[in-house]
């Protein structure tokens, strides 16, 4: 989602530094996109691995709101009056979690702060648990100004949900989803992961059949990292409940066939989308991008980000808020934004940035428009990396010639391993291993 790679953010990078780079964007001008990062849930998934904290204290959650809400004001302050708000999310956490009043809160204050877009081009998008919300909320999402919406779904095999420790029916997802459809909301996603504790190939196809019925606009289908020396979550998940790797490839390989067979467009890693799904029409037309929140539309926002944790992207840097929350409150409370790191991104940076989103977006990389942004020629800049690719062309995952390169139907499915051959923070590659390690 980003290049350089958060591992690479650096502590020189602070407010100061932030500051100056919006100044910059303002000069530039242009649309921009929000993000707000509301870590709150009530238990937990154990195969979570967000920047979320667990509480039922209303205190803890009015507490972290008010910080925030100084923050969108201190935000809001910094730029221009006329960038006019396109896009915006909503994730967590848990955002459902808050009630009524903090959205509300919250909603009234960005837009008293930033021009928020009413046209129906806008993409104001709400994570929700099912689990949280009625009637009367989705009521509230949609009269706030949100018309798209992400559903945790996962899997609907009770025996995963038991081992993951999220319970939750197919018919309170179909509920959820009727009701937003009825509203006006424009576009749903359902989340789903495959390589969870306890999956089957039996179990997961009758998941994917139900979610083929309800026909959600977009899917994105996230693999499972199991790693519980970082997580502490996953330590409640059991060794011999996890599925072996050929049996997560099947997974995969059953999503994708079932998924396109019905209509759905392969959008790229891990999202699908309908034909006339903008992310599908997008990437038709060339102007797909990818940022912090996935596949966009919105190629030309500046992203500013709010929340701990949370990541900005503004005038070719990135910046990032600390995971503390006492920290975050501090910050605020003394008036500053509570950036903690963060890059500038360098010449170099900028174009395999351009690079990497290009295969990652659209499948095929075209040379002559990169030398032409860049000023340089691809074949003698990156003569390293083409070596590199040869073993991949061997292998008929990609194709590469005098032109560019494209990216063939198995190499759709290495688009990550694909695209690290063009990561300069990376050492030699050593592309056998490499793919074994995704895989």
């Amino acid at each position: 989602t980003s290049y350089p790679t958060a591992p690479h953010f650096s502590h020189d990078f602070d407010e100061a530094a932030h500051r100056e780079r919006v100044a910059a964007s303002n000069a530039a001008g242009g649309p921009l996109s929000l993000y707000l990062h509301l870590p709150f849930c009530s238990s937990p998934c154990f195969y979570c691995a967000c920047t979320r904290v667990i509480t039922r204290q209303p205190q803890v959650i009015d507490s972290y709101v008010t910080a925030l809400r100084r923050e969108i004001a201190l935000q809001g302050a910094l730029y221009d009056s006329n960038r006019t708000v396109s896009q915006m999310a909503w994730g967590g956490g848990t955002p459902t979690y808050l009630t009524s009043a903090q959205m509300t809160a919250l909603m009234t204050d960005l837009g008293t702060h930033f021009d928020l877009d009413t046209a129906d081009s806008r993409e104001f998008t709400m994570e929700i648990d099912p689990r949280t919300v009625d009637t009367d909320s989705i009521g509230l999402m949609a009269a706030l100004g949100f018309n798209r919406a992400s559903l945790g779904v996962q899997d609907f095999d009770i025996n995963v949900q038991k081992a993951v420790n999220r319970i939750q029916s197919k018919d309170q997802v179909a509920r959820v989803l009727d009701e937003l459809r009825r509203v006006g909301f424009q576009s749903v996603n359902f989340d789903l992961i495959y390589g969870l504790p306890c999956q089957s190939v039996m179990g997961f196809n009758a998941t994917l059949s139900e979610v083929i019925l309800r026909r959600p606009e977009r899917i994105a289908l996230y693999s499972y990292a199991h790693m519980p020396q970082l997580f502490s979550a996953q330590r409640q998940i059991h060794d011999e409940d996890m599925p072996s790797a050929e049996t997560k490839l099947a997974l995969m390989a059953l999503a994708i066939e079932r998924l396109t067979t019905a209509g759905y467009v392969y959008i790229g890693m891990d999202h699908f989308a309908l034909p006339d799904d903008e992310l599908a029409v997008a990437q038709r037309e060339g102007r797909l991008y990818r940022n912090f929140q996935g596949y966009s539309t919105h190629r030309g926002c500046d992203l500013v980000g709010m929340g701990m944790s949370a990541i900005s992207s503004v005038a070719d840097s990135y910046s990032q808020h600390g995971k503390s929350i006492p920290d975050y409150q501090q910050a605020l409370a003394e008036g500053h934004l509570p950036v903690q790191r963060g890059v500038h991104l360098s010449d170099d940076d900028r174009l395999r940035r351009d690079v990497i989103q290009g295969l990652m977006c659209h499948n095929r990389l075209d040379f002559a428009p990169i030398e032409a942004r860049h000023g340089i020629v691809f074949n003698d800049y990156f003569a390293r990396e083409l070596e590199s690719l040869r073993a991949l062309a061997d292998d008929a995952l990609i194709n590469v010639d005098a032109e560019g390169i494209d990216i063939l139907d198995r190499g759709r499915l290495l688009l990550r391993p694909i695209a690290m051959v063009f990561d300069a923070y990376l050492k030699a590659p050593d592309i056998p291993a490499r793919f074994s390690r995704v895989i």
